[in-house]
């Protein structure tokens, strides 16, 4: 009768929790320094990042040409060039449709102004009280405005187009050069390790990682296609013009938790207010895609991910607003997979146990919570 209190309490397992303080202050003081390196190398750091997480997603794919008896190299090769050819192809299929929207942007623009003429009005009421305070409290002596000028238009879009570039370059070579290396990499870790203890947990950590995060990004993007796909179809039956470009909008936002979705539906939302007079067929578009959402990101996903990806969505809500900061939109992107990561070496790690904890989800608790 009274093994269930002693089962009960075994299955709780005490989480250790650090104690010295000056260790918390060293791994504190560590951290910052992490993280401002981070901030200031993210040019070279968000690049092979992402090489390594292609790394895992196009592995399978080498292994399997290479158990046809082709040679790495050349399964190597073939991989990035198909990965070369897919970008290459999706970027010169959005290039037409981008450059017919960029045209009308002037005549869009006019357009919603009409359309949103009264929150446009709320808006210039609020900003002429805000210069009309301005203007009571600006001390008559202040000292004359000093006009900043910035470069050229022309010079920040090459500048942009040209990093943008090299970023690529410098994840097509480091993925090749990964893929070719195949389990290379991860041995030379093993072997400077000190313990046996230490090269078991080092190749069971790495194993992970690689598993969770390639059937992560594999579902994610499975699932990101076929939202991508209804969202062209829906846009092409309501009427909107480039449903493929709408499509792969979808697609991209999708990457992103929370945050994208919200983008897609505002961009459909105001594609419509744009092309369509009648309010309802005007919000049709956005409302399917919203739709289509739902049932992806409360549904589907969660059922497949169940098992893979147990994060809380505070931490994941905290990481998006955190790495977007630090990185951008390839940080926003990256949050999720570095974050999934993360949890995956505190869990192994038996000093960092509890952080791992507080970074995931009970499968019960992950049904009441939106995707």
């Amino acid at each position: 009768m009274s093994t269930a209190p002693a089962t009960e309490a075994s299955e709780r397992k005490e989480l250790p929790l650090p104690r010295d303080l000056k260790t918390l202050a060293l791994i504190g003081i560590l951290g910052l320094l992490f993280v401002y390196t981070l901030y200031l190398t993210g040019d070279i750091v968000v690049p092979i990042i992402i090489a390594f997480l292609l790394k895992m997603v196009l592995q399978p794919a080498v292994e399997i040409l290479v158990g046809l008896y082709l040679p790495r190299f050349l399964a190597a090769f073939l991989v990035v060039m198909i990965l070369l050819g897919s970008f290459s192809g999706l970027a010169f299929l959005l290039s037409g449709p981008v450059a017919v929207w960029v045209s009308k942007a002037p005549e869009s623009i006019a357009s919603l102004e009409k359309r949103l003429a009264g929150i446009a009005q709320i808006a210039h009421n609020l900003q002429k009280a805000s210069q009309d305070v301005e203007k009571i409290s600006e001390d008559s002596t202040a000292a004359p405005a000093v006009a900043i000028k910035g470069p050229p238009l022309s010079s920040f879009l090459f500048n942009g187009t040209r990093s943008l570039g090299v970023g690529f370059l410098t994840v097509v070579i480091l993925v090749f050069f990964l893929l070719l290396s195949g389990s290379s990499f991860l041995r030379r870790i093993v072997e400077i390790l000190p313990t046996l203890k230490n090269k078991k947990q080092a190749v069971d950590i790495t194993y992970e990682i690689q598993r969770t995060v390639s059937v992560y990004l594999g579902t994610v993007t499975a699932m990101n296609a076929a939202v991508g796909v209804l969202t062209a179809m829906a846009a092409s039956l309501c009427g909107l013009s480039n449903p493929v470009l709408w499509g792969s909008l979808a697609f991209v936002l999708n990457y992103v938790p929370i945050v994208g979705p919200l983008l897609g539906i505002s961009a459909l939302g105001l594609a419509g207010l744009v092309t369509f007079d009648p309010i309802w067929q005007a919000l049709l578009p956005a409302a399917i895609y919203l739709s289509l959402h739902i049932v992806e990101g409360q549904v589907v996903t969660p059922t497949l991910l169940a098992r893979q990806l147990t994060l809380n969505p505070v931490v994941v809500i905290i990481a998006l607003l955190f790495w977007y900061w630090m990185w951008g939109v390839a940080g926003a992107l990256l949050a999720v997979p570095m974050l999934s990561t993360f949890k995956i070496v505190c869990d192994r790690i038996e000093p960092l146990a509890a952080v791992g904890h507080f970074l995931g989800m009970e499968a019960r608790e992950m049904q009441a919570v939106p995707a």
